[in-house]
């Protein structure tokens, strides 16, 4: 408890600082001037489409940090965190390049874990390189004026920001060696291995959606799971000790996380998953559920903006669902399902439990056949992820060796998508919820009534003795009534 405590005011304190920092520092000063400024920033995120402005062009959203703001005169260095909007050239960034732009910076909303939010005038420009020799000795923040570093001689004029290389390179390049596949899997493939859904058709994402499946389009606890998995199997299979194999996986682990992209959602992902594994292959629940508590306040120590996230609330309650639920509700199975069966069926189901009632909170509506759909396409997942990650690194040294994989993992995306469009087409995929705290709660009765009601599916011999036990007592007892009465 006293261990607990002090993680938990840790986390506490840095939350606090990172908060000050937003909202008192001098880009919030900046912010609430509503200022015209020219910026340097590092792209932490992904650009997230807002929609088409008047003229027909797509606006994007995109987190970043700053780097530099040059503004009325003077020259502020702090790394915070701003949202930029803006069109042209906005939907290519990509996280880790640096950028130059102009426009207007304005005050956050309330809530949001950015200083402020700036409306960009330009496209994404190449940082001014002449800028470096005379910045270097300089402290982080400063609010002197600068007179050789002013708006008007720093405006990003070198033209458009160059795309580096990588992980980006990597993703763009897998989705263009997957645009040969038919149908679905073009789109599909890519996103369950790299996380790129801009090839997604919408109306398979609205099939994901009412079927509980849109996990499985972005890099998730579930794939960092099956890559470590398979990497600790095809070590084992050398005859490796336990502990170099895991340390084996653990590196490969690190090396999928590059090659996706290592932003804040893919570690996440990539802790989750390792933690998820561990459960389910380890059986030591007490030392799961240490790992994820350790992991959780490692994760929002190094970033406490990860408290309002939701994604991350979701990936620890099911993470949280297979540690504490999964092996049980497995071990309910009765003895003539292979393990594998009641291991494919708990697994979903307990993430499912838990997540549930928040996912009512976002979304108030029921999908009927999630749990099904989860089970039918586990079978397909695997070799998608796999061989999807084996083709990755070949497409841009051998594209002709990168061939079958991607048409062995293109056919299982392909089932994937299909029986996502079978669920989500019968009758009563998606019901309507109670919305607000009144459907949270009734999510909350439903998830326990769910595991009772397994229980009870599970233990018919169980249910059959404790209906007797109570039909006797309850046969003596009227018995004992009718004596009195009649004394009477």
């Amino acid at each position: 408890m006293a261990v607990a405590c002090l993680f938990g005011a840790a986390v506490a304190a840095h939350a606090a600082m990172q908060a000050g920092q937003r909202d008192d520092g001098p880009v919030a000063d900046v912010a609430a001037a509503r200022d015209s400024v020219v910026i340097h920033v590092l792209i932490v995120g992904d650009p997230r489409e807002l929609g088409t402005d008047s003229r027909g062009s797509g606006r994007w959203a995109v987190p970043a940090e700053v780097i530099d703001i040059a503004a009325d005169g003077m020259l502020i260095r702090s790394r915070t965190r701003i949202l930029l909007t803006g069109g042209e050239g906005w939907g290519q960034v990509v996280t880790g390049q640096e950028v130059r732009t102009a426009g207007k910076l304005k005050p956050a909303k309330p809530g949001q874990v950015e200083a402020g939010v700036l409306a960009a005038a330009t496209p994404p420009m190449r940082p001014d390189s002449q800028r470096k020799p005379d910045t270097q000795n300089k402290p982080d923040t400063q609010n002197k004026p600068d007179t050789q570093n002013k708006p008007e001689a720093r405006h990003p004029t070198q033209g458009p920001a160059d795309i580096p290389h990588g992980p980006a390179q990597l993703k763009r390049q897998f989705s263009s060696a997957a645009e040969w596949l038919q149908g679905d899997a073009a789109g599909l493939l890519p996103g369950m291995v790299t996380g790129d859904t801009t090839g997604l058709d919408e109306s398979l994402e609205t099939a994901m959606k009412t079927t509980g499946t849109t996990h499985l389009t972005a890099v998730s606890g579930a794939n960092c799971s099956l890559i470590l998995g398979g990497l600790v199997l095809l070590a084992r299979s050398f005859r490796l000790a336990r502990g170099v194999a895991a340390i084996v996986a653990l590196g490969g682990l690190a090396a999928f996380v590059m090659m996706v992209g290592p932003d804040a959602s893919v570690l996440r992902a990539a802790v989750m998953g390792a933690i998820g594994l561990t459960a389910l292959s380890s059986g030591r629940q007490g030392r799961s559920l240490g790992f994820l508590c350790l992991a959780v306040t490692g994760l929002l120590t190094l970033d406490p903006s990860l408290g309002t996230s939701v994604g991350f609330l979701l990936s620890v309650l099911a993470t949280l669902g297979i540690v504490l639920l999964a092996r049980p509700i497995a071990s309910w199975a009765p003895s003539w399902v292979p393990s594998w069966l009641a291991s494919a069926v708990a697994v979903p189901l307990a993430a499912q439990l838990l997540c549930s009632p928040v996912i009512v909170a976002l979304q108030p509506q029921f999908s009927s056949y999630s749990l099904l759909t989860n089970i039918a396409v586990a079978p397909f997942v695997a070799p998608v992820t796999i061989l999807g990650t084996i083709a990755v690194p070949l497409v841009p040294l051998l594209p002709w060796l990168a061939i079958v994989p991607i048409a062995v993992a293109g056919a299982s995306a392909g089932m994937v998508a299909a029986i996502a469009r079978f669920f989500a087409g019968l009758p009563g995929a998606s019901l309507p919820w109670p919305e607000g705290p009144a459907g949270i709660a009734t999510m909350s009765l439903w998830s326990v009534g769910t595991v009772l009601l397994v229980w009870l599916v599970l233990h018919p011999t169980r249910v059959v003795s404790a209906v007797l036990w109570l039909h006797g007592r309850l046969v003596l007892l009227i018995a004992a009534g009718e004596s009195s009465l009649r004394r009477r």
